[in-house]
């Protein structure tokens, strides 16, 4: 007798992660007897905030269920686990841009903790079999050498990556007091097709779209470690898979760029002068470098990275080339809220 596919909800599934995680599933599913037999189609939750957006899934529609709520709503979250049943929680929900922390961190210590707490609660008293959380390298804070381990201590520096590592801590908590199903992930810098323009890469490519220069914090020298989108969500999916209940996993690319170099890297691919960015003003508490040491995702499940910095930067581009009305449609928000939008 087949055994059916287990029924999966998703927070942030209308987001940048969450989405390019939904798609991979359901054309994975799609290919399957399961799929068609038990129909366990997936199961969005998302608030649809500024950076929520259902475009995202439109290859996918009608192959999935949707809720539009906030994960703070604690009686819409468990009317939705009643009537759903679900056997695994993806949890991408997440405020998720520094520069908005540190104009206010109230939003991210509702969604990223109070929100975390919700789903921690309602996901123990309907018995899910695993609960796989979302965090992020930048809890572990800034390393000018070497590379972050699982068992590296968190040393969060904004308020963006306070309320992630604050997740993370209860999550942790919830396995260790109420031996609770869940997994945490970290994943490096993401980038790739529909991320909202806030973010250094779409907002570098939307400003060279439009004539503009491209700013860049400080002297350009913070380095990051670049993740394309479709490669975290492969490890994501692994490790919901074949992942051991109670650990970490990090999710990186060794790919290392200072931001300035993946600027330049931008304007290369977009054929345009190499004097289209200027320096501005540096963020308060500015993290000089992520790194992380994922040997054991690679070690323990076999994932590893596809695609590298540069390939990944020219897909974004073709993408950006083709979508530029989704890109531009978000300027108003972007000049409204964000004088600069880099992460």
């Amino acid at each position: 007798m087949r055994k059916r596919i287990s029924k999966i909800l998703i927070t942030g599934g209308a987001g940048f992660i969450g989405s390019a995680f939904v798609r991979l599933l359901v054309n994975k599913w799609e290919r399957s007897y399961f799929f068609a037999k038990n129909r366990n189609a997936p199961i969005l939750i998302d608030k649809l905030t500024y950076a929520g957006d259902l475009k995202r899934l439109e290859e996918v529609k009608g192959k999935f269920k949707f809720y539009k709520t906030d994960i703070c709503n604690k009686t819409s979250i468990q009317e939705i686990f009643e009537k759903e049943r679900p056997d695994i929680v993806m949890h991408f929900a997440a405020e998720s841009h520094v520069d908005r922390s540190i104009n206010d961190a109230t939003p991210f210590i509702d969604t990223n903790v109070k929100g975390t707490q919700i789903l921690l609660d309602v996901s123990r008293k309907y018995q899910v079999n695993k609960f796989i959380h979302i965090s992020t390298d930048e809890v572990y804070g800034e390393i000018p050498n070497g590379k972050f381990s699982e068992d590296s201590l968190i040393k969060p520096n904004s308020p963006y990556a306070a309320s992630k590592a604050g997740a993370d801590l209860l999550v942790q908590s919830y396995i260790k007091t109420y031996k609770f199903p869940a997994i945490i992930i970290r994943p490096s810098n993401n980038y790739g097709p529909w991320q909202y323009p806030e973010k250094l890469v779409p907002l570098a490519i939307l400003r060279i779209l439009g004539g503009e220069k491209i700013p860049v914090y400080g002297k350009g020298v913070n380095v990051r470690e670049w993740l394309y989108v479709d490669d975290c969500v492969r490890g994501v999916l692994a490790i919901m898979q074949k992942g051991k209940i109670g650990e970490i996993y990090n999710l990186g690319s060794t790919c290392e760029s200072k931001n300035i170099d993946t600027v330049k890297l931008l304007l290369k691919t977009l054929g345009v002068g190499q004097d289209r960015f200027e320096f501005v003003k540096d963020r308060l508490g500015h993290d000089i470098r992520y790194s992380l040491n994922s040997r054991k995702i690679t070690n323990e499940l076999g994932w590893k990275p596809m695609i590298g910095l540069m390939p990944g930067l020219k897909l974004t581009v073709d993408w950006s080339l083709k979508h530029q009305i989704w890109l531009k449609s978000k300027l108003k928000d972007i000049n409204q809220f964000y004088k600069y939008g880099t992460k």
